[in-house]
C-alpha cells in the first residue's frame, strides 16, 4: 500500500463529539457537499439501545440473499476501522478510507468521527452501486447523525432501555421519544418494543404519519420458520425484526438468509485448549440481563467496561452466572478493575491479554468462560483468540 493510501486514521479518531453539537445538521452539511450520495441508494435506519448490530448483520445478510446489493453502516467496529462500511458484506479496503479521509481535512469543516464515517458510507454506497443500504444509528434517533439520510424505505427500531441517559433522557419514556424520533411521514417504523416504550413510540407514529408494525398488529410479518443462528432468546426478536423488515420491502425471499447470518462479538463461541470461550459485547444493564438469560452458567466471567457506563447495573446480573471473576481494563476510560474486584470479589488484572490468559487458568477443562461488558474487550478478545 502506498503512503498516500494509508488513512490517517489518528486525524479521524481524535475528532471526538465534544465541543461539537448533537444531531443531523453536520452530517447533511457532509453529504451535501459529496453531492447527495444518499438519494441515490435506499436506507433502512436501525435504531434501538441494544440489538442493532446483530439486526444489521441479518438484515445485511437477508438482502443480500434475495440478490440485492446491500451496504451496511454499523459502529463500533471490533478490530478495524472498515468493518463499519461494508458492501456486499465485505469491509471497504484502507484506500478508501484514506481517500475520504484526504478529501474530509479539506473539505470537512468541523464535523465529528461519527458524521464523517457516515459521509463516508453515503459515498462508497453511491459509487459502488448499493440498492439498500443498512445504516445503524449510533445514539438516539431524531437526534442522531443518521437522521440526516434522505431515500429512508423503512425504520427498524429495536427496543427501548437505559442508556446514554446523559444525552437521551434518564427515563425509559424519554429515551423512547428520542428513538421514535426517527419516525417519517409514510415510513413504515417497524418495532419489537414493548411496555411504556412501545406507547411512545405509536403516538409518536400516529403524530407523524408512520405506519407502526409490531408482532401483536402484523404478526405473521414478525414470524420466525426457525431460530436465527445466532443464540440467546433476545436474537430471536432481533430476528423477527430483520424478518419483518425483509417482508416489508418486499424481499422475503432473503428472510433465510438472514436468519443463517453470524455477528462477531455476540455470544461468539471459541474453543481454547477444551475449554469454551463464549465473547459478548453486552455493555449495558439491558444487554446483560439478556446475556445473563442466554448464559446462566459459566464457570469463570471475565469482565471489563467504560466508566462512562452504569458499571454496577450492568454487572449486577452477570454476577449470578459466574462465582469466579477477573476483572480488567478495556482501555484508558475503563471503570478501574481494582475497585471492582475489591467490591464484587474476584481478580484485577487490568492487561486484557493478561487477563484472558488468567481466566483461562482458572476455567477448568470442559469448563465455559464468559466474556462480556465492552465491545473494545470483545473486540480485543477476538484477536487474542485468533478470530478473523
Amino acid at each position: 500500500m502506498s503512503a498516500s493510501s494509508v488513512p490517517d486514521y489518528e486525524w479521524l479518531f481524535a475528532r471526538t463529539r465534544a465541543g461539537r453539537e448533537r444531531g443531523p445538521g453536520a452530517a447533511r452539511a457532509l453529504l451535501d457537499a459529496l453531492g447527495r450520495p444518499d438519494t441515490r441508494f435506499r436506507s433502512v435506519r436501525v435504531v434501538g439501545t441494544n440489538g442493532k448490530g446483530s439486526t444489521c448483520a441479518m438484515l445485511d445478510a437477508g438482502l443480500r440473499a434475495a440478490g440485492v446489493r446491500a451496504g451496511r453502516f454499523t459502529s463500533p467496529h471490533l478490530t478495524h476501522f472498515e468493518e463499519r462500511v461494508r458492501v456486499d458484506g465485505d469491509p471497504i479496503p484502507p484506500a478508501e478510507t484514506a481517500a475520504f479521509i484526504a478529501w474530509a481535512r479539506a473539505h470537512g469543516g468541523d464535523a465529528a468521527f461519527f458524521d464523517l464515517t457516515l459521509a463516508l458510507s453515503g459515498r462508497v454506497f453511491a459509487a459502488r452501486g448499493v440498492e439498500v443500504a443498512v445504516m445503524e444509528a449510533g445514539v438516539g434517533g431524531a437526534t442522531d447523525a443518521t437522521q440526516a439520510l434522505e431515500n429512508v424505505a423503512a425504520v427498524a427500531l429495536t427496543n427501548v432501555a437505559l442508556d446514554h441517559v446523559g444525552v437521551l433522557g434518564g427515563t425509559v419514556t424519554q429515551i423512547a421519544r428520542d428513538k421514535a424520533g426517527a419516525a417519517r411521514p409514510g415510513v413504515p417504523l417497524l418495532t419489537t418494543a414493548a411496555g411504556e416504550a412501545l406507547d411512545v413510540i405509536a403516538e409518536v407514529a400516529a403524530g407523524v404519519g408512520a405506519p407502526l408494525l409490531t408482532p401483536d398488529t402484523h404478526p405473521d410479518l414478525f414470524a420466525l420458520p426457525h431460530p436465527p443462528r445466532l443464540e440467546g432468546p433476545h436474537q430471536a426478536r432481533n430476528a423477527a425484526l430483520a424478518a419483518a423488515t425483509l417482508r416489508t420491502l418486499g424481499y422475503g425471499a432473503g428472510v433465510e438468509g438472514a436468519l443463517a447470518a453470524t455477528h462477531p462479538g455476540r455470544l461468539e463461541r471459541f474453543e481454547v485448549d477444551g475449554r469454551t470461550v463464549l465473547v459478548d459485547g453486552a455493555h449495558n444493564p439491558h444487554a446483560a440481563q439478556a446475556l445473563a438469560v442466554a448464559v446462566p452458567h459459566a464457570d469463570v466471567l471475565l469482565f471489563g467496561n467504560l466508566a462512562r457506563k452504569d458499571t454496577g447495573a450492568t454487572l449486577a446480573p452477570l454476577l449470578a452466572v459466574a462465582a469466579r471473576r477477573v476483572f480488567t481494563a478495556p482501555g484508558d476510560l475503563a471503570t478501574p478493575p481494582q475497585d471492582l474486584a475489591a467490591q464484587h470479589g474476584g481478580d484485577a488484572v487490568p492487561d486484557p491479554a493478561l487477563a484472558l490468559a488468567h481466566a483461562l487458568d482458572l476455567t477448568p477443562p470442559g469448563g465455559t468462560l464468559l466474556v462480556a461488558g465492552s465491545l473494545y474487550l470483545a473486540g480485543q478478545t477476538r484477536v487474542l483468540l485468533g478470530g478473523a
